[in-house]
């Protein structure tokens, strides 16, 4: 399980330092995409192989269900990190998360998200509220 925050740095050919506890469980390959609110989603390559095989039960019917499988499918790019933990995350990703030299990783369980540690920060600030508003309604009975 992925947890936790970090705040590694882009280097200059656009490969991100994955966090050291994250690495093992990436070290055999990983897929990264277009994830929602701008950020991108990092997965094992076995949790996204699952993901995907759940996403091709949808009703081809559904245009929901082309639509988003087009935009998360498109922008993957499977990588392998290097041998110090360092990943490539590709130029077209970097533009649609609008990453700069600062990120901010986030373990979400299942999943990594990386952000422009700025578009973190403002999102993190825009919804902080309504977590603490709406724990009963998302998750009846949690705490």
């Amino acid at each position: 399980m992925f947890l936790g925050t970090h705040n590694p740095k882009l280097d200059e050919k656009g490969r991100l330092f994955l966090p050291a506890k994250f690495r093992d469980r990436l070290a055999d390959g990983l897929v990264v995409t277009r994830g929602q609110e701008r950020c991108l989603y990092v997965f094992p390559m076995d949790e996204f192989v699952r993901l995907a095989g759940q996403m091709q039960q949808a009703p081809t019917t559904s245009k929901a269900a082309r639509d988003y499988m087009r935009v998360f499918l498109s922008g993957a790019s499977d990588e392998v990190p290097d041998k110090q933990g360092r990943v490539t995350i590709p130029a077209a990703l970097r533009e649609y998360a609008g990453l700069s030299k600062d990120c901010t990783v986030i373990g979400t369980g299942a999943r990594v998200e990386v952000w422009d540690s700025a578009a973190w920060n403002a999102y993190l600030e825009s919804t902080e509220q309504a977590f603490s508003d709406q724990s009963e309604e998302v998750i009846p009975g949690l705490l």
